[in-house]
C-alpha cells in the first residue's frame, strides 16, 4: 500500500541552505516505490500567527489558511521535519505551524533532520523541539539526523551536496518514519 510522507522545509527564509536539503531528502524518499513523497515548504504555506477564534484541540477552523493546512496535513501518514537551529532553538513558523492545529498530528510518526552553520548541527533545536511534538501526539522516530556546517553542502549549482554517510543516515531516518506509517 502506498503511504503518504510529507517532507516539511521548516526554514521561512528567502534564501535557506534547508530547501536544498530538503529537496534532497524528498528525492531519497521519492525513490522508495511504496511512498507517495511531497515537499512542503513552511514559506509556501505562510500561515499567520495563530489566528483562529477558537482553541486548534476544537478543530472547528473559519480561516482558509488552516483549512487548507489542516487539509495538508491530514493527508500526511507521516512527516520528515527539516529543521534550521536558530540562536539554539527551532524557529518560530515550525512552532506556529505545529501550534495552529492540534488533532491533525495525532499518532503520526515524525522523523527529525536538523542543520546549522556551527558544530552542533542543529541538536540542541531538535531536542527543544521533541516535548512540543510529544504534547500533539506526534511520535518521534528514531534515528535523528544532524548536520554541521550546513553551507559546506551547498554547492555551486545551489544544490545540496551530502557527506559521505549521509544518505545511509537518512535512509535509516526514512526507514525508521515509514515502518508503521
Amino acid at each position: 500500500m502506498v503511504r503518504t510522507l510529507h517532507v516539511l522545509s521548516a526554514s521561512t527564509r528567502h534564501v535557506s541552505a534547508g530547501r536544498p536539503l530538503a529537496r534532497w531528502i524528498t528525492g531519497l524518499a521519492q525513490a522508495r516505490s511504496h511512498l507517495a513523497t511531497e515537499l512542503i515548504d513552511l514559506r509556501d504555506i505562510d500561515l499567520p500567527l495563530l489566528d483562529e477564534p477558537e482553541l486548534p484541540s476544537e478543530g472547528r477552523y473559519v480561516h482558509a489558511s488552516t483549512k487548507e493546512w489542516s487539509a495538508t496535513v491530514t493527508a500526511a501518514d507521516a512527516f520528515v521535519i527539516v529543521m534550521p537551529m536558530y540562536n539554539g532553538g527551532f524557529t518560530a513558523p515550525l512552532k506556529n505551524a505545529i501550534d495552529t492545529l492540534y488533532g491533525e498530528w495525532r499518532d503520526k510518526p515524525a522523523g527529525l533532520v536538523s542543520y546549522s552553520a556551527g558544530p552542533s548541527g542543529g541538536a540542541p533545536a531538535l531536542e527543544m523541539l521533541r516535548p512540543v511534538l510529544g504534547r500533539v501526539g506526534l511520535r518521534v522516530a528514531e534515528p535523528t539526523v544532524s548536520i554541521p556546517g550546513i553551507a559546506e553542502h551547498i554547492g555551486g549549482d545551489g544544490g545540496f551536496v551530502p557527506g559521505p554517510d549521509l544518505a545511509d543516515r537518512v535512509n535509516a531516518l526514512l526507514d525508521a518514519v515509514t515502518a508503521d506509517a
